[in-house]
């Protein structure tokens, strides 16, 4: 079974439109958001210390479990034309195999 994991790059409405649009495909059972698990350290000595780390937009990451190849395939596309409509960013990690 394929595991897609993803980053988008966009608001939380982009979110939660990729979402929905992710547990409407016939076979994906599991959609996942993935928190952020590592701390975002600020150096002290940075010249960015103390900014606001909100300016830009959110990253969230989520996980698929699609039942094989061809579903796989099907999210991929159908993700990255609602991104584009969207203007946000997906990015793909690739497994290794």
């Amino acid at each position: 079974m394929p595991m897609l994991k993803m980053r988008i790059t966009g608001s939380e409405d982009d979110v939660r439109a990729i979402s929905n649009l992710l547990q409407s495909i016939d076979g994906i059972e599991h959609v996942e958001e993935i928190a952020d698990l590592m701390s975002h350290m600020d150096d002290d000595d940075s010249s960015s210390s103390g900014l606001s780390d909100v300016g830009g937009p959110d990253v969230h990451e989520i996980e698929v479990d699609a039942p094989n190849a061809a579903t796989a395939r099907r999210v991929r596309q159908a993700l990255e034309e609602l991104a584009f409509e969207l203007d946000a960013m997906v990015e793909f990690e690739e497994e290794d195999e």
